[in-house]
């Protein structure tokens, strides 16, 4: 029973090892350096500052628009009635409180386009590692900014999978 045991633990070890060494070709790729390479980030960059631009002159005009109301208040305000004082706080309360829900929304909206084009980019980016990876034949590609230490066995196909994206 015990030869039995020892043998198992031996077949074990034997089948680990080999699957530890089964990763013989190991690349590494810095995955930021081509994602701020890409021409594709720079498009859509470019498509999403049209697509928010009016909404943000919409909120810098409405923004300045208060500002000014405030300023006027502050200038005017020891002249004025009380009843019209208060009328024109509440107002300007009012209209800072419809610009914040609109900054809020813009905001949300901008971070989730900019998310759905980033992964969309992401994914590019991944299929372009897969095709250089199995067309050079390596087993193990990890992103480099990951990786502790890399003997000069891991190459690294970051040129090639810019060349890929482009």
């Amino acid at each position: 029973m015990k030869k039995l045991f020892c043998a198992a633990a031996l077949g074990v070890a034997l089948a680990a090892s080999a699957g530890a060494q089964a990763a013989d070709k190991i690349a590494v790729v810095n995955l930021s350096q081509v994602f701020q390479q890409s021409p594709q980030r720079a498009a859509v960059a470019k498509q999403l500052e049209g697509e928010f631009s009016s909404r943000a002159s919409d909120l810098q005009s409405q923004q300045q628009k208060i500002q000014g109301e405030i300023q006027d208040l502050q200038r005017n305000a020891s002249t004025m009635k009380a009843s019209d004082r208060t009328k024109k706080e509440k107002q300007i309360a009012s209209e800072r409180a419809a610009f914040e829900q609109k900054a809020q929304a813009f905001d949300k909206d901008n971070q989730s386009r900019q998310m759905q084009e980033r992964n969309k980019l992401l994914a590019k980016i991944q299929t372009a590692v897969q095709s250089v990876a199995k067309s050079e034949g390596y087993d193990l590609v990890l992103d480099s900014q990951a990786v502790l230490y890399s003997s000069t066995d891991a190459k690294d196909i970051t040129a090639d999978v810019v060349k890929q994206v482009k």
